[in-house]
C-alpha cells in the first residue's frame, strides 16, 4: 500500500462518524472520490455515492457503510456526571476506564468512563459482573449539570472512543472504526483503479458509502431503490476466528491474513458468488468461505430484495476484536480485496446476466 493510500485510510479511520452523525467522515470520503469520479452525490440523510460512467447504462453497485458504533448522552446528573446509551453494538463490558470524545455544540469535549478502584468496589466472594450500560457514567471534569451545559453538552450529543488507528507489527493495523470505514476506503480505491485503467469499464460503477448500518441498514434501504443497480457487491468486515477460545464448530474458521471471504447462502446470489470465485482464481487471490444459512447481518440483507430482487453478494475481510478499540486487520488482505473487486468490475460484459438456472 502506497503512502498516499495509507494517509487516506488513516484520515477516514480517525474521523469520528457515529451512526446518525456521519457527516464528518463523509466529507473526507467525498473529497477523495471527487478527484476521479464522474459525479459525486449525497442524499437527505448523508448517504454518499460516486459514479464512474461505463460504456453502458448497466449498473454495478459497490456498497460499504460509513458509520461506527459509539455512545450518546442520555442523562446529566446534578453533580455533573453523564450517563450514556449505546449507538449501535458498543461493547459496554469493556467500557470502564476508557476515554471518550463527545461532539457538542461548542466542539469536542473529552471525558472518561468512570472506573471505581478495585480496592473499594463491592466484589462479593471475589466476583463481580460488568456493569450494565445505564450504570456507566462519564466524568468530563465538571462539578455540576450547569458546568456540563456550559461545555456545550446536552442529552442527544454523540461520542466515540478517543483511540485512533496505529500500525502493529509488519503489516497489521489496529484501532476503532475499521468496521467499516475500511470498506469506505476499499470501494474508493476500487473506483480509483478503474478510473485510471486504459480500458473504460463496460458497466457503470457506483460506489456507495451508506449511513446507519449499525442500527439496521437504514442507509442501504434508502439508496438502493434510488440507484436501481443490476448487481450489488457489498463489502464489510467479518470475524476472524483464529484467536484462542473460539469454537470453530459454532463460528466457522476464518484466519487473519489468509485473504478475503465470500459468503454463501441467504442474500448471496449463487451466480454472483460463482463469478467472484472464478475471478479470484484467475487473479490467484486466496478466498475463504463463510456460510449464511439465515441472514448475513450486513447491508447485503437490506439490498438484495429491493426492486424485485438484485443479484448481490457479500465480500469481507477477516477482522479481530470487532466492536472494540483494537480491531485488527492485515493490510495484504486489504490489497487482495481491492484487486478482486476491481477485476470483477473490469470483467463484466454488456450481456452478462446473473440468474438462478431452473
Amino acid at each position: 500500500m502506497q503512502k498516499s493510500q495509507k494517509d487516506f485510510l488513516f484520515r477516514l479511520l480517525n474521523t469520528p462518524s457515529p451512526t446518525g452523525f456521519e457527516a464528518a467522515g463523509q466529507k473526507v470520503w467525498t473529497s477523495e472520490v471527487k478527484r476521479f469520479a464522474d459525479k459525486v452525490e449525497t442524499d437527505a440523510y448523508g448517504n454518499a455515492w460516486a459514479t464512474l460512467k461505463g460504456k453502458t447504462d448497466r449498473i454495478l453497485m459497490f456498497e460499504a457503510h460509513a458509520d461506527e458504533i459509539g455512545f450518546m448522552v442520555k442523562h446529566v446528573t446534578k453533580e455533573g456526571f453523564i450517563h450514556v446509551d449505546r449507538i449501535g453494538g458498543s461493547d459496554w463490558a469493556t467500557a470502564r476506564g476508557r476515554r471518550l470524545v463527545f461532539f457538542g455544540d461548542k466542539g469536542e469535549v473529552r471525558g472518561v468512563i468512570g472506573n471505581t478502584a478495585i480496592h473499594i468496589r463491592d466484589r462479593k466472594n471475589g466476583e463481580e459482573k460488568a456493569p450494565e450500560v445505564h450504570e456507566l457514567y462519564v466524568d468530563v471534569g465538571a462539578k455540576s449539570d450547569k458546568a456540563v451545559a456550559a461545555m456545550g453538552l446536552r442529552v442527544g450529543h454523540p461520542a466515540v472512543y478517543a483511540d485512533s488507528v496505529e500500525e502493529l507489527g509488519k503489516d497489521s493495523i489496529i484501532g476503532r472504526a475499521l468496521d467499516n470505514r475500511l470498506g469506505s476506503f476499499i470501494i474508493a480505491e476500487v473506483l480509483r483503479k478503474l478510473s485510471e485503467s486504459r480500458t473504460k469499464p463496460t458497466w457503470t460503477v457506483i460506489a456507495v458509502n451508506a449511513v446507519q448500518e449499525e442500527i439496521g441498514s437504514q442507509g442501504a434501504q434508502m439508496i438502493t431503490p434510488r440507484l436501481k443497480p443490476d448487481v450489488a457487491l457489498v463489502f464489510d468486515v467479518t470475524h476472524s476466528t483464529d484467536t484462542p477460545g473460539i469454537d470453530h464448530s459454532k463460528h466457522g474458521k476464518i484466519v487473519l491474513g489468509d485473504g478475503p471471504t465470500v459468503t454463501h447462502g441467504s442474500c448471496n446470489h449463487p451466480a454472483v458468488v460463482e463469478r467472484l470465485m472464478t475471478t479470484a482464481k484467475a487473479k490467484k487471490i486466496s478466498l475463504q468461505h463463510e456460510a449464511s444459512s439465515r441472514f448475513s447481518g450486513t447491508d447485503t440483507g437490506a439490498i438484495y430484495y429491493q426492486n424485485c430482487g438484485i443479484p448481490s453478494a457479500l465480500v469481507s475481510i477477516p477482522l479481530r476484536y470487532m466492536h472494540s478499540v483494537v480491531e485488527m486487520v492485515r493490510l495484504p488482505d486489504v490489497d487482495q480485496v481491492i484487486e478482486l473487486l476491481t477485476a470483477f468490475a473490469a470483467g463484466l460484459k454488456e450481456k452478462d446476466g446473473f440468474t438462478v438456472k431452473i
